[in-house]
């Protein structure tokens, strides 16, 4: 981003809100997509037809970095009557497709999604005294529009992102994000397709581990609930000091019945894992071990269910640098999204990306399998267990450098080629683990030291011998050595 300046938009004089209609010079300056969002800011703002804005003077599709072409920053009074206090509002432009001539997005029609089908917006607490908004939201929307570009993955209601580093790069605890509609903004309808408004609201790690664990609307309505830490509008306020836990400790009885009830939606992240074939020489060409550190790697099958595909590009924060690299680089993301389940869980997709036929790879039964996460992996498994499996569902780790994926299936799952009597199946890189209902209930025994991490050393093992199951948490070290 290069400046800041009073916004360009259309003239509060200008057509209404999505209409995309007006004289030709109108047009020409500002072009429908673009025009369609400031009819909507207009309608909530109409005493503000200039906002500032911040600009990327290089725009992307010249070759700039920043995928977002604006961000407009609006000074809202908030309401009173609903305990709504006054806060700055900022909606981005970029991301929906701003100009119809496939500069940045291909045109695909009026009646889909225009671009991505959404922009985003933020709504942070006005400070006593601040008489201009600060320009950093802009900067991590920016962030999060670079992912998006990047992996060309959308974003939802409900999704969650670990940032690890507060929102203001100040000593907040604020330090990640949650995103849900917009409470003021509706979608627009514009001559490219509809545009959505989704808004970052920023958490707590206990908040984000929460949602984690349970789904992120639930958190989301919790949230909505204390007035100092979001409100009916979730107005993220960066000197909040308490999570919604210590500001009313029985909202997490509200957590943990949902969690028994519910299930979690988290359904796969990207993590540092690898998983070994035990029942086969390490020479063995075909063993998993070459396959993980193989210097070919190959995608999963499309045989992956949608939720799958989406999940597993992002994923477990392993670096605390709160930038999204590129998704081809070697760190990385920061982000964790949550799906809802579908009624019936299943593994079956109706697409495929897979660069090998699935038809075309071995599927290979295993007698005994050795598992490796690192310690944050690790601590996953508890919910993979509690959260998915119990609730008939499936849970992925897909690895952080390369290919090699670990999902663990319940007896529900559709779709899946471990079964009970074959419990432990490798079909390339990708290894499924079936756990019964008994079995899984054991594994958290076993494993409840993994819920105090304050309290653990690495390395650790743990052993199932009858199941020929071996679990090992290991250092980040291992798993960046490409031998391990």
């Amino acid at each position: 981003m290069e400046g800041v300046r009073p916004g360009g938009g259309p003239p509060a004089s200008g057509p209404g809100s999505g209409s995309g209609s007006g004289s030709g010079s109108f047009q020409s300056l500002f072009p429908p997509g673009l025009h369609g969002i400031y009819g909507e800011c207009r309608r909530l703002y109409p005493d503000q037809p200039n906002p500032l804005q911040v600009t990327a003077i290089l725009k992307y599709w010249l070759g700039g970095p920043d995928p977002l072409d604006y961000v407009s920053m609006y000074r809202n009074l908030g309401n009173p009557a609903l305990n709504v206090p006054e806060h700055w509002h900022y909606v981005s432009f970029g991301l929906s497709d701003l100009y119809g001539d496939n500069r940045v997005h291909e045109f695909t029609g009026t009646d889909g999604p225009s671009g991505f089908g959404f922009e985003l917006t933020f709504r942070l607490k006005r400070e006593t005294g601040e008489s201009a908004p600060p320009t950093w939201p802009a900067e991590l929307m920016q962030g999060l529009a670079r992912y998006v570009f990047q992996s060309e993955n959308t974003f939802c209601s409900g999704d969650h992102v670990s940032w690890h580093s507060p929102l203001d790069n100040s000593e907040s605890r604020i330090q990640h994000m949650l995103l849900t509609e917009d409470p003021q903004m509706q979608p627009v309808q514009t001559p490219f397709g509809v545009v959505t408004f989704l808004q970052i609201v920023g958490v707590c790690t206990e908040e984000l581990h929460a949602a984690q664990q349970w789904n992120g609307q639930g958190i989301l309505e919790l949230l909505r609930t204390v007035p100092v830490a979001g409100g009916p509008w979730l107005i993220t306020d960066m000197r909040r000091g308490e999570t919604i836990f210590e500001i009313d400790p029985h909202l997490q009885e509200r957590v943990d019945k949902g969690i028994e009830t519910d299930g979690s939606n988290l359904s796969g992240v990207s993590a540092k894992c690898a998983w070994d074939d035990l029942s086969r020489p390490p020479e063995d060409d075909e063993d998993s071990r070459s396959i993980c550190i193989g210097t070919q790697p190959r995608r999963l099958s499309g045989k992956d269910t949608e939720q799958i595909r989406e999940t597993l590009r992002r994923g477990l924060e392993i670096n605390s640098k709160p930038v999204l690299p590129p998704i081809n680089a070697q760190r990385q993301n920061g982000l964790n999204l949550d799906r809802a389940p579908s009624r019936k869980d299943s593994l079956e997709s109706e697409s495929s990306a897979a660069i090998i036929p699935h038809e075309l790879i071995r599927t290979r039964q295993l007698e005994s399998v050795h598992l490796k996460f690192n310690q944050e992996s690790g601590a996953l498994i508890p919910l993979c267990l509690r959260g998915r499996l119990l609730h008939g569902r499936h849970f992925t780790y897909k690895s952080i450098t390369g290919d090699t994926a670990i999902t663990f299936v319940s007896t529900g799952v559709e779709g899946a080629f471990a079964t009970e009597e074959h419990p432990y199946a490798a079909h390339g890189p990708w290894l499924q683990i079936l756990l019964t209902e008994e079995f899984v209930e054991r594994m958290l025994e076993d494993l409840e030291d993994l819920n105090s991490p304050e309290e653990f050393k690495l390395p650790k093992e743990y052993s199932w011998p009858e199941k020929k199951l071996k679990v090992s948490i290991l250092p980040d070290a291992v798993f960046d050595n490409p031998l391990h």
